[in-house]
């Protein structure tokens, strides 16, 4: 008997995701000089920035 396919892939979670979280966001645009901690209060309506590579 063989298993399904969804069950337990180990590299599921490898994958890129297209979509980042909000810290993830706000972690990109303080890379990209976009953010200023104090500055930047807000955490709604971010810009969008490119996904992790």
């Amino acid at each position: 008997m063989s298993r399904h396919a969804s069950y337990g892939k180990s590299s599921k979670t490898a994958t890129k995701r297209n979509v980042l979280k909000r810290f993830e966001r706000v972690d990109a645009l303080r890379a990209l000089g976009r953010w200023k901690d104090g500055v930047n209060t807000r955490v709604t309506n971010l810009p969008k920035t490119k996904s992790a590579p």
